[in-house]
C-alpha cells in the first residue's frame, strides 16, 4: 500500500487529487476548532478538563465530530445528520414507491435522491443544533459536572438573537461540511463523507493514547496497542472476505454480433451491512440514557438506579448483552433491504444469466437467500464482537475516564473501512495509468 501512494505522488494528475484531499481535510479540521459566535471557548474548555472525557450519550458523536461537538465549534454537527439523512432515505426507498422508482432511473434518479438527502441534512442539523445549545443551556451537555456558563447572558445581545445566530452557524456549518464531502468526491481521491469520518476519528487517536499512558502506565500502553493492531488485522482479514457465486452468460445473437458467453460472479461479503448495524444499536441503547433525564436527579428510584446500572452503564453484563443482540437483529434487518435476491435473479434472466446447476428464475433467488442467509450469521457475529470490545476494555481500565475509547468497535470499523476503500480506488486508478497491455 505504501508503494502505491508513492507511485501515485509520482503521478501529476492523481498527485494534485491526493494534495486537494489533504487541503479539504486541513479545512475542516480547521472547522472543527473554531468557536461558534456567542460560546465562551475558555468555559468550554474548563468543562473539558473539569469532565475528563466522561460525557455520557453524546460520546459517540463527539467520537465522529472528532471532539468539535462538545467545543461546540461551526463544525460542531459534523457529518452525522448527513449520514443520518442518508439512512433514512435508504430506509425510506423500501416503503415509498416514488424513492423506489427514482432508485431504478440510474444516474437522474440518485441525483435527485441526494437531492432530498441535502434538504433533510440540513433540517436534521436545524433538529441537532438546537437540541445541543438547549443542552448546552442547561449544563447537561458535560452531565451536569460542570458549573461554567457555556453560553453567556447579559452581554447586552438579547438571548433569542444569541441562541438563533448560533443554531444558524452550526447548521449552515453542516452544510460546508456535506458540500467538503462532495468535493472530495468529485475531484479528490476516495468517499468524501467518509473520509471526513476518518479524519475526526484518526484526529483523536493521539491525544487518547497520550492519557492511557499518562494515567495507566507504558505497559498498559504498549499491550492495548498490541491488542488494537490485532483487532485491526481481523477487521481487515473479514471486510475483505467474500463468497462468489459463479454467473455464466448465455450467447446471444444481437443483429450479427454474438454477445454472452462470458463467465462473472456475485461478490457478497461477509459483512454486508457495513457499519449501519453498530449505529442502529448503540442509537437504541442511547434512549435509556436520555430517558433518565426525565427522572429527579436528586430523588433516585428504583426504576431509574435499574435503568442506570443495567442499560446505561457500558461495563453491566446486561447492556453488553442487549448491544450484541440488537447489532446481530439489525445486520438480517439491514441486509433484507438492501439486497433483493429476487430482483437479482430476475435480472440475471433478462439478461441470459445463470448459476451454473441452478435453474434461472425462482430457484435462482431461493438460492442466492439460502447462501445470504448463511454468510450473514458469521458477519452479525463479527460485528457484534468487535462493537463489544471497547466495553471489556472499560472494565479493564477506568470506566469513567474512557467511555469515548476510540481504539474499537465502530471507530476501527469504519477507519478500517475506509483505509482499505481508499487504498483500492488509488491502485485502481494506478493500474488505468500504468497498465501497458500487450502492445507497446
Amino acid at each position: 500500500m505504501l508503494s502505491a501512494f508513492l507511485s501515485a505522488f509520482r503521478t501529476p494528475d492523481l498527485r494534485k487529487k491526493l494534495l486537494f484531499t489533504v487541503g479539504i481535510i486541513a479545512v475542516y479540521r480547521l472547522g472543527a476548532t473554531v468557536p461558534s459566535p456567542g460560546v465562551s471557548y475558555g468555559n468550554v474548555q474548563k468543562c473539558l478538563e473539569a469532565v475528563e472525557g466522561s460525557t455520557g450519550v453524546l460520546n459517540l458523536l463527539d467520537l465522529f465530530s472528532g471532539g468539535a461537538l462538545l467545543q461546540l465549534s461551526i463544525f460542531a454537527l459534523g457529518i452525522m445528520p448527513y449520514i443520518t439523512a442518508s439512512i433514512i432515505l435508504q430506509l425510506l426507498t423500501v416503503v415509498i414507491p416514488r424513492l423506489e422508482q427514482l432508485r431504478k432511473e440510474g444516474q437522474a434518479g440518485q441525483a435527485k435522491i441526494t437531492q432530498y438527502t441535502r434538504y433533510l441534512t440540513l433540517g436534521l442539523g436545524v433538529l441537532q443544533a438546537s437540541a445541543f445549545v438547549a443542552l448546552a443551556r442547561s449544563g447537561q451537555l458535560f452531565n451536569n459536572m460542570c458549573n461554567e456558563e457555556i453560553i453567556p447572558t447579559g452581554t447586552g445581545i438579547p438571548d433569542w438573537l444569541t441562541l438563533s445566530i448560533l443554531v444558524m452557524t452550526m447548521t449552515a456549518g453542516t452544510g460546508v461540511v456535506m458540500w467538503l464531502g462532495e468535493l472530495i468526491t468529485d475531484r479528490g481521491v476516495g468517499n468524501g463523507m467518509s473520509v471526513l469520518i476518518f479524519t475526526s476519528i484518526a484526529a483523536r487517536l493521539p491525544s487518547e493514547g497520550w492519557r492511557i499512558k499518562e494515567s495507566q502506565g507504558w505497559w498498559k500502553f504498549l499491550l492495548v496497542i498490541a491488542l488494537v493492531l490485532v483487532v485491526i488485522t481481523a477487521v481487515t482479514f473479514i471486510e475483505q472476505a467474500q463468497r462468489r457465486i459463479p454467473v455464466q452468460y448465455a450467447k446471444r445473437m444481437i443483429g450479427r454480433r454474438m454477445y454472452g458467453g462470458t463467465s462473472t460472479y456475485i461478490p457478497l461479503k461477509v459483512n454486508q451491512a457495513g457499519v449501519i448495524p453498530v449505529i442502529f444499536g448503540s442509537s437504541l441503547l442511547y434512549l435509556p440514557q436520555l430517558a433518565l433525564q426525565f427522572f429527579d436527579q436528586n430523588d433516585p428510584g428504583k426504576t431509574q438506579a435499574w435503568i442506570q446500572n443495567n442499560l446505561v452503564d457500558p461495563t453491566s453484563p446486561i447492556y453488553i448483552a442487549v448491544y450484541f443482540l440488537l447489532i446481530i437483529f439489525f445486520t438480517y434487518f439491514y441486509v433484507s433491504i438492501t439486497f433483493n435476491p429476487t430482483e437479482v435473479a430476475d435480472n440475471m434472466k433478462k439478461y441470459g444469466g445463470f448459476v451454473p446447476g441452478i435453474r434461472p428464475g425462482k430457484p435462482t433467488a431461493d438460492y442466492l437467500d439460502f447462501i445470504l442467509s448463511r454468510i450473514t450469521l458469521p458477519g452479525a457475529l463479527y460485528l457484534a464482537t468487535i462493537s463489544i470490545l471497547p466495553n471489556f476494555f472499560f472494565i479493564w481500565l477506568d470506566r469513567q475516564q474512557y467511555l469515548n475509547f476510540p481504539f474499537g468497535g465502530t471507530a476501527v470499523l469504519i477507519m478500517v473501512g475506509v483505509a482499505l476503500e481508499t487504498s483500492k480506488q488509488i491502485e485502481s486508478q494506478l493500474m488505468q495509468r500504468n497498465y501497458e497491455g500487450f502492445l507497446r
